[in-house]
């Protein structure tokens, strides 16, 4: 199972995206600034955005979708019944898990953003995928929400789960890592060999790494145990 951006171009006026690369499965964290070209990234992954030079290629890609930044963009159903039901999830079990429990007949459109992020990703994660790519699934969660989500992509690891976000607080369990600078994608390796490579690493990563401590992963558990290291 291969998703490949084989000498990828794309220009809008004089700024330019760049890509050659093949991803894997495995979850694969794009970091970078905003405006640096994740968004770019996630449509012509998902072949929603053509190239103007180069190919975007599926080896044993059978199955893919794509979260938007904003949660409403996918709404089609007046109701959260009718909106789990398009995804082909159960509409019960998807408020639930999305905190928001007997709430299925309420206007999706009524939720703050929030609710309505966290309950399209619940959908998204009861459905197992060849090709999972989320641009900003964090954005507009709480701190709860956040950690909801790290929780699910860990656990939807069989197939190549992309994550392209500007988060530096909490991020999911990661298996290789990327940096989106001025357009240019740039692989900087496996975890967690690639932490000692990430110029846009986080404030606490940074911190570590100057002390000569490396954490064996991104998440929140994986930090507090470096800093505890580090203290001994």
């Amino acid at each position: 199972m291969k998703l490949s951006l084989s000498a990828v171009e794309w220009n809008a006026g004089s700024w330019k995206f760049r890509a050659d690369e093949t991803f894997t499965p495995g979850v694969h964290l794009v970091s970078g600034r905003v405006g640096s070209g994740k968004t770019t990234l996630a449509l012509l992954s998902a072949r929603l955005l053509q190239p103007d030079a180069g190919a975007v290629e599926y080896e044993d890609i059978r199955s893919r979708t794509l979260s938007f930044q904003y949660p409403e963009y996918h709404i089609t159903g007046s109701t959260l019944h009718e909106e789990a039901e398009s995804y082909g999830v159960n509409p019960s079990a998807a408020c639930a898990r999305a905190g928001l429990a007997g709430r299925w007949d309420e206007d999706p459109f009524r939720l703050s953003r929030g609710e309505l992020k966290l309950f399209q990703l619940s959908c998204l994660f009861m459905r197992q995928w060849d090709l999972l790519i989320l641009d900003e699934p964090f954005s507009a969660l709480d701190c709860r929400g956040k950690l909801a989500v790290c929780r699910s992509i860990g656990e939807n690891r069989s197939g190549i789960v992309l994550v392209s976000t500007h988060e530096q607080h909490i991020l999911p369990k990661t298996d290789y890592l990327w940096e989106m600078r001025t357009g240019k994608l740039t692989f900087r390796g496996p975890l967690p060999e690639a932490i000692t490579a990430w110029e846009s690493a986080p404030g606490p990563v940074r911190m570590l790494r100057e002390q000569g401590v490396i954490p064996a992963n991104l998440t929140r558990d994986d930090i507090l145990e470096a800093v505890c290291r580090m203290h001994e």
